[in-house]
């Protein structure tokens, strides 16, 4: 069972508050934006088993009796791919580090390789660092954790280590009582209310861009992106006009499928996580466009909202 997450109150008044942004870091699929998820209770950040799910930074906020925390979701920095997209992904990695109060270093539970050691390496010496040790109930040995800890200690002095499942919320309120201490005094920065800095319009995109991730599979193509070309809202229905960028003619009807059914199905289920995230109608129409080269194109990347 999970473990729950101090709740939300008014805290303007509190002796003491504290307020500060976190970076939360790692190489792809090590688990960073279901961490983020859990931590702020309620899905704003897309996952799935596919590496290169996150491509924007995504701040989730957390407002506690003591603290408000501002989580940072980056995206897996890439060692791969050299194109435009990956370049913006990384500096977006590299911009957050040096503006964040701390660092949550994400690995995988009883892995850590030259991918793991190329993102520590890229947090700067002065920023306190909380290793997060993400998946531990999927190590088959439970008793292999304590020494893999240990092997990781003569790594960096981290201000807190801690071992948790993300996936199941186990030990993830141990990392938020780790992680008070070490933000700067400050007023909170959001309502307490808020969840995201993300608009809904970012959450459309993002959230139909998940569903390809998950309903393609292995026919993904590399080079796809989704673009909201309109967004209308009327009381509680929202309107959305969403393009599915391609970049090769073949992908478009990989996307398609026979007789469209899988743009039905990915439209479909897209517009019902909408629906529970907007808690109202939403009227949902998707197509696909082919966009040569658009993940080297750097005018394209920004249109896309990658700059």
């Amino acid at each position: 069972m999970s473990d729950a997450l101090p709740g939300a109150v008014d805290s303007k008044n509190a002796e003491g508050f504290r307020t500060g942004f976190i970076a939360i870091v790692g190489r792809p699929n090590v688990g960073k934006s279901t961490l983020l998820n859990r931590l702020i209770g309620q899905k704003i950040s897309i996952v799935s088993s596919k590496a290169q799910t996150t491509r924007h930074r995504v701040n989730g906020i957390l407002t506690t009796a003591a603290a408000q925390f501002v989580f940072v979701d980056t995206p897996g920095f890439q060692t791969r791919h050299g194109n435009a997209l990956n370049r913006m992904m990384n500096r977006s990695v590299s911009q957050a580090l040096a503006e964040v109060d701390v660092v949550f270093f994400v690995i995988e539970a009883g892995r850590f390789g030259d991918d793991d050691r190329q993102v520590l390496n890229l947090i700067p010496a002065a920023t306190r660092v909380a290793l997060v040790i993400n998946k531990i109930d999927c190590l088959p040995d439970k008793s292999r954790l304590l020494p893999f800890i240990d092997s990781l200690q003569a790594l960096r002095d981290f201000a807190a280590i801690v071992p948790l499942s993300a996936s199941r919320g186990k030990n993830c309120a141990a990392l938020v009582t780790a992680t008070r201490p070490l933000l700067p005094f400050g007023t909170p920065l959001y309502a307490e209310d808020e969840i995201t800095d993300r608009n809904e319009r970012f959450l459309a995109a993002e959230f139909l861009r998940e569903k390809l991730f998950r309903l393609l599979g292995d026919e993904l193509p590399y080079g796809i992106a989704v673009e909201i070309e309109q967004f209308e809202t009327e009381g509680r229905l929202r309107r959305i006009h969403a393009a599915i960028i391609v970049d090769k003619p073949a992908h478009k009807g990989i996307v398609i499928g026979r007789g469209g059914e899988k743009l039905k199905r990915i439209s479909s289920e897209a517009r019902v996580d909408l629906e529970k995230l907007f808690d109202g109608k939403v009227f949902l129409e998707v197509w696909v466009k082919v966009k040569s080269g658009w993940a080297d194109d750097e005018r394209a990347l920004r249109s896309l909202g990658y700059a």
